[in-house]
């Protein structure tokens, strides 16, 4: 059985309707007060006819194209919520913080919405900064639902074996990203030759990248060339050229979608040739790439465009736009999670922000079913998802479902 990890001992470890909502710049200092009770931001007591929710993302800085997206999503789904009633008639109070993308700032959103009394956490959208909310969650068990982040180390810590008791997550891990895109690389695809290129430090980019040459080996293929480059780098031509020396079917590139670009673009000028793959960071592709450069290339990620038309015509009704990636479908998807909680300790008869509510509502998603929008899934030991992959193509330069796998 898994070790089971929350409060200090993780900290130890590790070292109403939408007028309600609630947005702050965590580096400004600065709050407003909820319209629907008038308290001020640093009080933490609720009515007793609202349950407060967090909702975090960067919603400025450089990814802040993944947290606009999250945090419209969950916001989506909330305001639904609450149009329909709220919960046993309780309104969702939510309050939403931009963590500008930054460790430290998150950490001082998440404490000051604890100050002002929510009672689950929305968030947080990329990984290091999941993970420095997910350390200073435990401290609180605050129920915590990251829509986005896919480091293995956010729910779950191999080496010692322990699963973070509070902490879940709607999207897939980066050991499953590498390991689904080697699957399909050597099963579906019928390539037995790859290469792979990653950005070095970050989690993420090596995290599909280790996974992708673990699975595709073990299945018998071979990975003629493993190059990566540094954060900020533009100029990828040695690594591209070095790996076309390698003779490669495919290369795997787990990277965001601008150094995507940028890789694609550089190696179709030097007269590469063979198709690309990629994981759930390639999702914003749209528009930073051609058809040329996206011929035969294949990503994984959570959601495909279609799959859901209430859900976008919705999005479009409320923001005046198409959703813009993948992310918003998840951020949908992980306050739908939240909300499955909040109503089985709801149902109990429990007190909002109480222990034993909180633990009510880890409980009830430890144990659901969600019927999202990226599918139906349930959670396995390690607060990790259950489901299927979407597995995308190009048409011209626009990503399409291709297959489930």
């Amino acid at each position: 059985m898994k070790k089971m990890i929350s409060r200090r001992q993780f900290l130890a470890a590790a070292g109403v309707a939408a007028a309600a909502s609630v947005l702050t710049a965590c580096g400004g200092g600065s709050s407003a007060s909820t319209a629907s009770s008038g308290a001020a931001a640093g009080s933490a007591a609720a009515s007793s006819d609202t349950v407060k929710v967090g909702v975090l993302g960067p919603l400025t800085g450089q990814v802040s194209v993944y947290g606009k997206a999250v945090v419209n999503g969950a916001t989506l789904y909330l305001k639904q919520v609450n149009e329909k009633g709220g919960v046993n008639g309780k309104q969702l109070e939510i309050i939403t913080m931009d963590e500008q993308g930054d460790e430290t700032q998150a950490v001082t959103c998440f404490t000051k919405m604890v100050d002002q009394g929510i009672t689950a956490l929305v968030g947080d959208v990329t990984t290091a900064p999941t993970l420095a909310v997910a350390a200073e969650s435990a401290e609180y068990n605050m129920p915590m639902v990251t829509a986005s982040a896919t480091a293995e180390a956010v729910t779950y810590d191999a080496e010692t074996d322990t699963v973070n008791a509070n902490v879940f997550r709607a999207t897939f891990t980066d050991p499953f990203q590498g390991i689904k895109m080697a699957d399909y690389a050597y099963d579906k695809l019928g390539y037995t030759k790859a290469a792979v290129i990653f950005e070095k430090g970050a989690d993420y980019n090596e995290g599909l990248a280790e996974n992708f040459v673990k699975e595709f080996e073990a299945k018998g293929g071979t990975v003629v060339d493993d190059e990566s480059y540094a954060s900020g780098d533009v100029d990828f031509k040695t690594q591209l050229t070095t790996i076309m020396g390698k003779g490669p079917e495919v290369v795997f590139c787990p990277n965001y979608y601008e150094d995507v670009s940028k890789i694609l673009k550089q190696a179709r000028d030097i007269g590469m040739t063979c198709p690309f793959l990629g994981g759930d960071g390639w999702d914003g592709l749209e528009g930073y790439a051609t058809a040329d450069q996206l011929k035969d290339a294949y990503f994984c990620a959570n959601y495909a465009k279609g799959s859901n038309p209430d859900f976008e015509s919705a999005y479009k009704a409320e923001y005046g736009e198409e959703y813009p990636n993948g992310f918003a479908p998840l951020g949908y998807d992980a306050a739908m999670t939240v909300v499955y909680g909040i109503q089985a300790a709801e149902d109990a008869g429990l007190e909002a922000g109480t222990d034993e509510y909180k633990q009510a509502v880890i409980d009830a998603i430890a144990s659901g079913t969600i019927e999202g929008i990226t599918g139906t899934f349930t959670f396995n030991e390690h607060h990790d998802p259950v489901k299927q992959t979407a597995i995308l193509c190009f048409e011209e330069d626009k990503p399409v479902l291709k297959e489930m796998f």
